[in-house]
């Protein structure tokens, strides 16, 4: 049952990201997308970094060859998590600073965020991997729910920061790629790694684009520091745990939550409006999630080799 186990992790991840959009929201008014995503990224990687100094003093690892041997291989992890990363969070945080005054952009943002999971399937099929009939139903089904938040108005409600994360949802699909293909790596160490990274290049590009105001800064303090030890901090981390329990496909389509505790945040914090359709929507993408993990019930149960 470990996709199952992979599956709740994710789903903590996912609502704690939800969440989030409601602080990226108001935040937004404040400060710029790179001051704002530098400053996570920093709190981020120094949360997750006093973690493991904790753990390497409880634990006290002292098998030098060991980490010589991963070491390499979690500086290539991280920097390419991290590079990745870096232009998700700016593209969904800059179309979230950009969308029109009276649009749910919490609960808009976090749907569009969403089509990964169809990217995640689909990129499946490139890397030889079959995929149970079922995981089709669910994608199906997420796809229907995002299309009654964004599209079922016409092109024409289409905004310039729907543009913006949907390029950012095509950069988390890359992200959830890379991180498969090094899950073998410390989760809490790689995903440090993947914020030093965000950060260093967020910090720069905020002094050459931006001009950093303090007081700005200290009007969104809170909304800063839970991103940074929530979202960066704690939901990533579970991800990259979560992940190493659960196939690229299933935990994109558990992720994809987020876009529903993103409407529903927005609804209760900010106040921002749930029509009928997007309220279906939240339910056509729960219901995904809910299909998504039928595959791992059907299969035969193994015979111990001990019996």
């Amino acid at each position: 049952m470990k996709n199952i186990k992979g599956s709740i992790i994710l789903l903590i991840a996912a609502f704690i990201w939800g969440t989030a959009f409601v602080a990226q929201t108001s935040a937004s008014d404040n400060v710029g997308a790179f001051t704002f995503t530098a400053l996570r990224s920093v709190i981020g990687a120094g949360f997750l970094g006093i973690f493991l100094l904790i753990k390497k003093v409880v634990t006290k690892k002292n098998n030098v060859k060991e980490d010589k041997k991963q070491r390499n291989r979690s500086l290539l992890g991280g920097a390419l998590c991290g590079l990745v990363l870096f232009f998700a969070t700016n593209l969904q945080q800059l179309g979230i600073t950009i969308y029109p005054e009276g649009v749910a952009s919490s609960g808009r943002a976090g749907f569009i965020t969403a089509t990964y999971v169809v990217m995640v399937a689909i990129s499946g099929i490139f890397f030889h991997k079959k995929l149970h009939p079922i995981i089709w139903i669910a994608v199906a089904g997420c796809v229907a729910g995002m299309y009654m938040l964004c599209l079922s108005g016409g092109f024409e409600g289409i905004y310039l920061g729907d543009i913006l994360v949907f390029l950012c949802a095509i950069c988390f699909t890359a992200h959830i790629l890379v991180i498969d293909r090094f899950s073998d790596i410390d989760s809490i160490l790689l995903c440090c790694l993947q914020f030093v990274v965000v950060g260093v290049i967020s910090t720069v590009l905020m002094f050459i684009f931006e001009k950093p105001d303090f007081e700005g800064i200290m009007t969104a303090w809170l909304p800063i520091l839970f991103t940074g030890v929530m979202s960066s901090g704690v939901a990533y981390t579970l991800q990259m745990a979560g992940q190493k329990n659960a196939e690229p496909a299933v935990a994109s389509i558990v992720m994809s939550l987020e876009s529903v505790f993103s409407v529903l945040a927005g609804w209760v914090v900010l106040g921002e409006t749930l029509l009928t359709r997007e309220l279906i929507g939240c339910i056509l993408v729960f219901a995904a999630v809910i299909i998504a993990q039928l595959p791992e019930f059907l299969k035969p149960k193994k015979v111990s080799e001990n019996n």
